[in-house]
């Protein structure tokens, strides 16, 4: 049985010092951001993820995006090299993680930089989101790592949002959503699906059609539910404010066999 398990690491007390790039920036209550961290993650156990906690980077004020630092596809763990310079300390403690677990561990080397917000698997379609934090050695290099693996990488440009994943996640049968104005080029994805609000376009898959999404997408989640999933919601409000989603706050490790 492929286990389920999913990375996450503490948010610093620093987190109000996070980075932003497309939107303005507003105060961020970090207490409250602890305790919607919690609720995440006790989502993500309430419907069968064992937990795997990172060592905290609390040096690191936008550590708690853990998904930015390691891309795993089968049994490899891509240790990212972020294009922030700020984030680069935050790969030593996910390399252990992913280490620790099994996997085997590359890496991306200079010049390139990736993130791993700006990678979306779709079965074995591996899209990588070319934009202000991931650069083309980045994506030659997942290229070369992945497709010997079986991936089929697929460049997409990315302008209007930090990653890839802040425009574009997959439903389960694989249809891309995304909030319209937001997506660079929705014809690059064979199928799919506009959704009405921005932080709609981040689906989480728990697995057995429940999709964790934020409180603050209400429209797609009622759209969702009608098309016959199950949005699980959590409030994410002060991640949010740093361009954090759902999906940035774990990495989700499903096919390691121990």
């Amino acid at each position: 049985m492929p286990s389920q398990k999913a990375l996450i690491r503490r948010p610093s007390p620093r987190l109000a010092e996070g980075l932003v790039t497309h939107i303005e920036r507003e105060k961020v209550d970090v207490d409250l951001a602890v305790e919607q961290w919690e609720a995440y993650a006790e989502a993500l156990r309430t419907h069968d993820w064992e937990t795997v906690e990172v060592d905290p980077a609390d040096d690191c004020p936008d550590s708690v995006f853990v998904e930015d630092t390691v891309v795993v596809f089968r049994n490899v763990a891509l240790i990212s090299r972020p294009g922030a310079e700020s984030r680069r300390g935050e790969t030593a403690g996910v390399e252990e993680a992913v280490a620790r677990l099994g996997c085997s561990v590359n890496w991306i080397w200079e010049p390139g930089t990736l993130e791993g917000g700006d990678v979306l698997k779709v079965g074995d379609t591996v899209y990588v989101g070319r934009g202000g934090r991931t650069n083309a050695a980045g994506v030659q290099q997942l290229r070369a790592a992945l497709e010997p693996l079986g991936a089929r990488v697929v460049a997409v440009p990315v302008s209007k949002v930090l990653h890839l994943k802040s425009a574009v996640t997959a439903l389960p049968d694989g249809t891309v959503i995304g909030h319209e104005p937001l997506v660079d080029t929705p014809s690059l994805f064979p199928r799919f699906l506009p959704v009405p609000e921005e932080s709609g376009a981040h689906v989480v898959l728990l697995g057995d059609g429940k999709l964790l999404m934020a409180a603050s997408a209400p429209k797609t989640a009622e759209l969702l539910a009608r098309l016959g999933h199950e949005p699980v919601l959590v409030d994410i409000s002060e991640f949010e404010k740093l361009e954090g989603c759902v999906t940035c706050l774990s990495v989700r490790l499903r096919g390691l066999y121990a």
